[in-house]
């Protein structure tokens, strides 16, 4: 059975409290943003049906700014050994990290509907597209850059907004460099998924592979967030995370090709298959 918005709202635990538990638990972040790898590992588990617990990612004591800083994330590093989230805990098993090995053991635990194609041409292009948007050096991980480029130099040096997207500056490996390739590869990205949609529908195909839907559509409109957050009443996010250089286009480049296709198919895919309002 999915898991209710309102059981999510009411029912998160702590680290602690999930160490001791078996089933199913997701660390998932205390933001009201939608994270795209967040937003993407549980719609995964949404279309599965397969109700989890929702677990805090930081310490209790931390606000949601100081959220993945140094400092504040010494329980999920000695649970996870490592500290970004999303993370899938099930039973006694190995945390799950990434986003494939997430996908992998939601098919394994509940094979229908499948979300990797049978056929291995799908397969293989599914696989190849979503790292395109999940895997490091793809779309997703270009974006940050933009958060943590010339947008940081604008804040205060004592707000905790800086002291995060500086934090994220060095964990997705910020430099002048990396910024200015980062426009071309997320425009790369977007280009491919636009091929890929437009042909799908020359067949007379409403996903982006295969005849149903795959994790691709999953990842994509999740990911489309990043670019493009929904309106408030399907996407009640932080409003201050509302601007370019956060959750938007941030130059002309990528709003040419972030095409009204690309958004009529994250609005399909949620309407269809994910959970509106989105719960954070």
């Amino acid at each position: 059975m999915a898991i209710a918005v309102d059981d999510i709202k009411r029912h998160y635990v702590t680290i602690a409290e999930a160490r001791r538990m078996q089933g199913l638990r997701i660390v998932l972040g205390a933001f009201t943003i939608p994270g795209p790898w967040h937003e993407a590992c549980k719609g995964i588990f949404h279309v599965k049906g397969l109700a989890y617990t929702p677990v805090r990612s930081s310490n209790a004591n931390a606000s949601d700014l100081q959220i993945g800083m140094d400092g504040s994330q010494s329980e999920l590093v000695e649970w996870t050994a490592q500290s970004s989230a999303p993370v899938v805990v099930w039973n006694d098993e190995r945390p799950r990290s990434l986003w494939n090995d997430q996908l992998y053991l939601a098919e394994r635990l509940q094979l229908e509907p499948a979300l990797i194609p049978p056929v291995p041409d799908d397969r293989v292009l599914m696989f190849g597209l979503a790292n395109e948007l999940m895997g490091e050096g793809g779309l997703l991980y270009h974006k940050r850059h933009f958060m943590a480029g010339p947008f940081v130099d604008s804040l205060p040096t004592d707000s905790p907004q800086r002291a995060l997207m500086s934090f994220l500056g060095r964990k997705y490996s910020y430099s002048a460099e990396a910024l200015g390739r980062s426009t071309g590869r997320v425009v790369e990205v977007l280009g491919l998924l636009n091929v890929q949609l437009a042909r799908q529908h020359a067949r007379g195909r409403r996903y982006l592979v295969g005849g149903s839907l795959s994790a691709l559509d999953i990842y994509w409109a999740t990911s489309c967030s990043f670019l493009d957050p929904m309106p408030e009443d399907r996407c009640p996010m932080c409003t201050d995370f509302r601007a370019p250089n956060l959750y938007g286009t941030p130059n002309a480049e990528i709003e040419r090709v972030l095409t009204p296709a690309l958004r009529a198919h994250r609005d399909f895919v949620y309407e269809q298959h994910l959970e509106l309002p989105i719960v954070f």
